[in-house]
């Protein structure tokens, strides 16, 4: 029977061979997106892997005491131990640097991975992406920042990504020993501790969080491909269709012909999941370029386990045998049904469920917020995915309502006919737009998230009028910077190019001007004299008359300007306010990059135990997750839109193709081909233009309901670049509707209406 079924799939001529091609195609790019999305997850969790290393000086909360002590590591432990320091976080340039201080103590103590052997004092290694930076920049913006010289790279395992910016540099055991934070470890870490003080260094990306994500891009990816897929499958349904019913009346049983359809499907489906990994294997360069987690991936790093590939392997075929299945039930339970072409069932109105009952749940989360990610995962991917589900099967029951509205309403013949097929048949009519109803519901939610998020977390880079000042000294609670400032120091930096002005923050032990509405445990004010002030506005600046301010600690680092802001009066002279400890500075410059990162550098070698930091720092990982998350975005209208137009001009020449006799017996009645054209523009249009408002408007209802449960936003409306690429997406639809038209007068001539 499966050798029979096989030459039956190849015997219908060129139009045979051009469905079993599309299917094939179709599959192998479905299957090439969900093997690339799969392993995006794997590299996530590999590149997390690699920073382990980084957590052996990580000092656990269920540990005790201040200073020095012994690390967490989970290694193997050595015989010697080894001195480790953390410098993390430092920034070049808006780009987070990892660095950590390392000293040997004996042969014997652990190398962490990605070094040939310790440095020693006064070398270092460098992560290939850094060691390029210090050779391209000036030294006095960034190499100069650590003592020593340049000894070797870093290898791939200890990296996350070809840009990740790691630096381990050798100190004397002694000197190091003295540093605050710097802890003794005898291992090298293989997992994260258990608890942190803040966080890990080594913690890496948020894998679970990544899953989700990426989850829901390949829900957004492979339901237009299956969507796809199930509209090649249909080319030359009802001529397959009358095959079967004929092979049922003369005697086959529901089992032989569910073996001859499943076999057709099946040797497409194989050999598209064959190609799919081909798919993948070219698309692996390509993915490895989305920063996805902020930086790209290492091209090895996207690779499948072994179940995953079995699993695809052997899942997609049969799938496929199973659709096929189900897409010939009439035949299998009524043959005559199909013989004498009888009215299929009409669509009732149960269907609009599952598309209320995705937004109910949706809905139910406002408020609920579920604390956990797997809550979270549970909660919103199921929503999306359901409304998804819900949008494809309300579409026909919907198209069903307005064609006998319209029906009911208009006397013109081409009208009356489309509407009235719509009426009879309302599945096969909005079969043909089903793919790019998805995707225009997958555009608007996908930018309506990713603009408001853009919006409500795009200051996170600060005001331009902070963006162009470096603060550095100690936060809240640390000990003081310096007890004076050196001369030769105030000199090198007034000579800095870009330098504009310089405020000296000092302690305040006598807690002057303290504002009494602050909370109990809030940080005293410092003291900044009103000259310093009138050189850096955007800090702020004093009463009339002041000679003294006190600022609230964390003034300096506000992300928006603080100039029309007047601090209070300190009762105390500047000349006495100068001669109290230096707990920071903030230095203002004319914003270039060359500027800050030469203030950042002489203030990290002038003042190593202390941390330069810009606002833009602040919002860099978050930016870098937004990027990450544009391109996300990208991926999805650049995949989803081209597939859904395939799977709209693949649905409305199938559509020509079966109905070809119909069509030529009313051209032999008279009817004139400008009246069929309208037809079948009518047909595919009316479903296209009604379910896309439904789909924008759930779109944007499903992502305002996302919005308000997870993050608390309120839904902003996306700019003109979207309701631009909604307009265009549908006169390009209504173009590919329009470029099958001519198909009309060549398949529907006098022959075909003998050949029915």
């Amino acid at each position: 029977m499966i050798p029979f079924a096989l030459r039956l799939a190849v015997s219908g001529g060129r139009q045979a061979v051009a469905r079993l091609l599309t299917i094939t195609a179709a599959t192998a790019i479905g299957v090439g997106l969900l093997l690339s999305t799969l392993a995006a997850v794997n590299a996530v969790g590999a590149a997390n892997d690699r920073v382990l290393w980084a957590n052996s000086g990580a000092k656990s909360r269920t540990e005790s005491g201040t200073g020095s002590g012994t690390g967490s590591g989970t290694g193997t432990a050595a015989a010697d131990p080894l001195w480790w320091r953390d410098r993390t976080p430092e920034y070049y340039d808006g780009h987070e640097l990892l660095l950590v201080e390392v000293a040997a103590t004996g042969p014997a103590s652990p190398v962490p991975p990605g070094l040939s052997k310790l440095p020693a004092a006064g070398e270092y290694y460098a992560s290939p992406a850094l060691a390029k930076l210090l050779r391209e920049r000036p030294a006095d913006q960034l190499a100069d920042r650590f003592p020593g010289h340049l000894a070797g790279e870093i290898g791939k395992a200890a990296l996350a990504s070809p840009d990740s910016l790691v630096l381990v540099s050798g100190q004397d055991p002694a000197a190091l020993a003295a540093r605050p934070g710097a802890r003794q470890v005898t291992s090298i870490a293989t997992a994260l501790p258990p608890a942190c003080d803040g966080d890990c260094p080594g913690s890496g990306v948020r894998g679970d969080a990544m899953t989700l994500i990426l989850s829901v891009v390949a829900g957004a990816l492979l339901f237009p491909v299956v969507i796809f897929i199930g509209t090649a499958t249909r080319l030359s349904a009802a001529t397959r269709e009358q095959r079967y019913a004929a092979m049922r009346l003369v005697g086959a049983t529901p089992r032989q012909i569910t073996l001859i359809a499943a076999a057709e499907s099946t040797v497409a489906a194989v050999a598209g999941t064959v190609l799919g990994f081909g798919v993948h294997l070219l698309l692996r360069p390509l993915v490895a370029t989305v920063p996805f987690t902020g930086d790209r991936f290492f091209v090895d790093d996207l690779a499948l386990t072994l179940p995953q590939a079995l699993a695809v392997l052997v899942g997609v075929p049969v799938a496929a045998a199973v659709a096929a299945r189900l897409a010939l039930r009439r035949v299998t339970v009524s043959p005559l049904g199909v013989s004498r072409r009888t009215t299929p069932k009409p669509p009732s109105g149960w269907r609009v469920a599952p598309l209320l009952a995705g937004l109910a749940e949706l809905a139910w989360f406002v408020g609920r917020r579920p604390q956990t990610t797997d809550g979270q995962t549970a909660a919103y991917l199921t929503g999306f995915l359901v409304v998804m589900v819900g949008l494809v099967v309300a579409g026909p029951w919907l198209t069903m309502s307005v064609a006998r509205l319209v029906a009911a309403r208009t006397s013109r013949p081409a009208t009356l006919i489309a509407v009235r097929r719509l009426a009879d048949d309302p599945r096969a009519g909005f079969r043909s737009v089903a793919g790019l109803i998805l995707a225009l519901f997958v555009t608007t939610a996908t930018v309506a998230v990713i603009g408001t998020i853009d919006t409500n977390r795009g200051t996170l880079g600060g005001d331009p009028e902070t963006r162009v000042a470096v603060e550095h000294g100690a936060l809240p609670g640390d000990p003081v910077m310096a007890d004076a400032l050196p001369a030769p120091f105030l000199a090198e930096l007034r000579a800095v190019p870009g330098y504009r002005g310089v405020a000296v923050a000092h302690a305040n032990p006598d807690g002057l001007a303290h504002d009494p509405t602050a909370p109990p445990d809030w940080p005293e004010a410092s003291l900044v004299s009103c000259a310093d002030l009138a050189r850096t506005p955007v800090v702020g600046h004093c009463a009339p008359g002041a000679e003294v301010a006190a600022v609230e600690p964390f003034g300096f680092l506000s992300l928006t300007s603080q100039a029309a802001r007047e601090w209070p009066t300190a009762p105390i002279s500047a000349a006495e306010a100068d001669r109290l400890p230096v707990l920071s500075l903030y230095v203002t410059t004319d914003g270039s990059t060359a500027a800050k990162e030469r203030v950042r550098t002489l203030l990290t070698r002038t003042f190593p135990e202390q941390h330069a930091r810009m606002v833009q720092d602040f919002g860099s990982a978050q930016q870098k997750t937004l990027a990450g998350w544009r391109q996300l975005a990208d991926v999805v209208l650049l995949t989803t839109l081209p597939i859904a137009g395939c799977s709209l001009a693949v649905s409305v020449v199938a559509g020509l193709s079966d109905r070809r006799r119909p069509f030529a017996m009313l051209r032999l009645t008279g009817a004139p081909l400008r009246m069929l054209r309208a037809v079948i523009g009518l047909e595919s249009a009316l479903p296209l233009l009604l379910v896309s408002a439904v789909a924008i408007g759930t779109g944007f209802g499903a992502a305002a309901m996302f919005l308000k449960s997870q993050m608390d936003y309120d839904l902003v409306s996306p700019g003109w670049v979207y309701f631009g690429l909604v307009l265009f997406g549908l006169v390009a639809s209504l173009g590919i509707i329009a470029s099958t038209l001519p198909l009309l007068k060549r398949i529907t001539g006098p022959e075909a209406a003998r050949n029915g």
